[in-house]
């Protein structure tokens, strides 16, 4: 592992533990060179990768990145910590090698990524939603607003699991 500050390729482990959800070995090194110390993660990498079913028929190779960029588009300037953005993409995806071999419809992921964003956060929902779902009218796009007004908010546990960096309105 190169140092990240002097470029040395020789340094030695201080600390390995598990990442909080155990998807990952978090390693703290230390640079023989420089001395300055540095964190890595090791993750399994997966041999079968997804294809993405688009659409068109077309398909595409799975790309989290992807899916980070439609979380930030429809999160905007919503006040979300971005590791509860990188969480859920990271669970989604996790979710998405569970349970397809080796293909699955953008159509799927989507609505999964909008079950969570309602839970997340009601206004992401919504920007997702109009895009994804394709609403052809205002009454479509009322009948959500309705929905989503109608639907039990998550117990304060639940919040939890994805803080925002603003205290929630009553």
């Amino acid at each position: 592992m190169r140092c990240p500050f002097c470029g040395e390729d020789e340094d030695k482990v201080i600390d390995s533990r598990p990442s909080e959800d155990g998807s990952a070995i978090r390693r703290r090194r230390e640079c023989l060179k420089c001395q300055k110390r540095f964190t890595t993660y090791e993750r399994l990498e997966r041999t079968a990768r997804l294809t993405v079913i688009k659409r068109d028929g077309s398909r595409v190779s799975f790309d989290n990145g992807s899916l980070l960029r439609g979380l930030q588009a429809a999160c905007g300037k919503r006040p979300i910590a971005q590791d509860a953005k990188d969480r859920l993409v990271q669970e989604l995806e996790d979710e998405l090698h569970r349970d397809f071999d080796r293909e699955v419809e953008s159509a799927e992921i989507g609505r999964r990524l909008a079950a969570r964003l309602r839970d997340l956060d009601p206004i992401a929902y919504v920007r997702f939603a109009s895009e994804h779902y394709g609403f052809a009218s205002i009454e479509e796009f009322a009948a959500e607003m309705v929905a989503l007004q109608n639907r039990p908010r998550p117990l304060a546990n639940e919040r939890e699991l994805f803080p925002s960096t603003k205290p929630e309105r009553p």
